[in-house]
């Protein structure tokens, strides 16, 4: 059997992965937009997590195993179609995430000085897209809109001592960047309360402990929540119990004196991002004041007719990524942003799978897209198993596709092609000090390869 998987990301490589592994004959192959594999992994994960970047050691094994091939620059939809890969290969997955961020829908959002956090973190990890951000650090007060980990990361870069952040693979220039940033305040809003927080205990951890910066929450937002939290799961209950004490602890002198703070505001929905007399930037965010409906996860924070106004000049919107239809031919539910499927079999199309955030929504850690991955991948085994993918009429793979590429002028990079952009970024990185000096400009990967 040959499998197409389309995106390099945890999800698709985890989904090759199982296959290659349970399957003694199956061929597969990876296609990737871009020249450089591994998505989100070196695209999202922050720079001062190194640890969790290495998943990319075992790809490298997936990728390196003689029936596991990569094509990357290949973009599926423009320069191949689905339908295309179909005629390729018997079971087509796409992995390809989610390219977009939920937009807030409220006046203002547009202005300069507000940022999707999406194309803020792909500004600092070296996202191409990203590159020409050039965001506006001169302010003081910066507002982040999502309690999630993507909202501490980002925060955390905001406030890190750059001395800190020079021994990452963060970007040259958005290094240079955050050095002469003005930012001092970060305030991290969100529509719900305390219970309802989305990120979780080690990266809140890492944020009362940031060097120079202290944090400041409000003990008010934290009164009777003790009781509450005694029926919450352990995860919950002790997250709770670390921000009450942060909330309730006296500051130390040190910290009183730090140059930086940042805090969480509870129970505050964006209602308009408010312009600066000459309307050319951000002066502040009307907020509409919530109360909570329902308890635990499923509680709504219903606007209560009270609003305030929180000064910034920076605006970064953390309230969740998006994925986006790829191809006409594959079923698309736009309100959910997902591919209607069941265990990772698209909906009415047979040997058309999912996987990833393009399958369930854009929520988890990487072990919950690993775990999705197999997921999936055995969704496929058990088709292949059952007779239900027909592998009788043999398929080209690669060597069809590559005719048609051939014929609309693209040229794919191969995974040893990357190698050869890693070991650059590597050696450039060695120069300065860092594991990496990651490449932003997709025609300088090409030439490097001499494509």
């Amino acid at each position: 059997p040959r499998v197409c998987v389309v995106g390099s990301g945890p999800a698709g490589f985890y989904t090759a992965q199982h296959i290659l592994k349970h399957h003694g004959g199956a061929l597969v192959d990876i296609y990737e937009k871009l020249p450089v594999p591994f998505g989100l992994v070196r695209f999202g994960v922050a720079p001062d997590h190194p640890e969790v970047k290495n998943v990319t050691n075992t790809f490298t094994q997936t990728a390196r195993m003689g029936r596991c091939g990569f094509y990357g620059n290949v973009t599926v939809g423009r320069d191949v179609t689905v339908p295309e890969l179909q005629q390729a290969y018997h079971a087509v997955v796409l992995s390809y995430g989610a390219e977009d961020n939920r937009v807030l829908g409220i006046p203002g959002e547009n202005l300069p000085g507000v940022y999707s956090a999406r194309a803020f973190v792909g500004w600092y990890n070296g996202l191409p897209e990203n590159q020409d951000l050039k965001p506006d650090l001169s302010c003081e007060t910066a507002l982040i809109l999502g309690h999630g980990n993507v909202a501490l990361d980002i925060a955390r870069i905001l406030l890190s001592p750059v001395q800190l952040l020079r021994k990452t693979d963060i970007t040259d220039s958005s290094l240079a960047a955050l050095a002469c940033s003005k930012v001092k305040h970060v305030w991290l809003v969100g529509r719900r309360g305390p219970l309802q927080v989305a990120f979780t205990i080690k990266e809140l951890r890492e944020m009362i402990n940031l060097p120079g910066a202290r944090a400041v929450l409000d003990p008010a937002d934290f009164t009777g929540l003790e009781s509450a939290v005694k029926d919450a799961s352990r995860p919950r209950k002790r997250l709770t119990e670390l921000m009450i004490k942060t909330a309730l602890e006296k500051p130390v002198e040190m910290r009183a004196a730090a140059p930086r703070e940042w805090g969480l505001k509870f129970q505050r929905s964006p209602q308009e991002v408010l312009p600066s007399a000459d309307g050319r930037r951000v002066r502040g965010v009307r907020m509409a004041l919530t109360c909570l409906e329902g308890s635990g996860d499923s509680a709504k924070g219903i606007p209560t007719g009270d609003v305030e106004e929180l000064e910034c000049g920076l605006v970064l919107s953390s309230i969740g990524y998006r994925s986006l239809p790829l191809d006409p031919a594959v079923p698309f539910d736009s309100q959910h942003g997902v591919i209607p499927n069941s265990s990772g079999r698209v909906e009415g199309v047979p040997g058309l799978y999912c996987s990833g955030w393009v399958k369930r929504g854009p929520t988890g850690v990487i072990i919950t897209t690993m775990n999705d991955s197999f997921d999936t991948a055995q969704s496929l085994l058990e088709d292949l198993q059952g007779g239900v993918l027909d592998i009788s009429p043999s398929r080209e793979g690669f060597g069809l596709v590559e005719s048609i590429l051939r014929s609309r002028g693209v040229r794919p990079v191969s995974f040893s092609d990357w190698e050869k952009i890693d070991a650059v970024e590597v050696a450039r990185g060695k120069a300065a000090g860092k594991p990496r000096e990651k490449i932003v400009d997709p025609a300088e990967m090409l030439r490097i390869i001499g494509h």
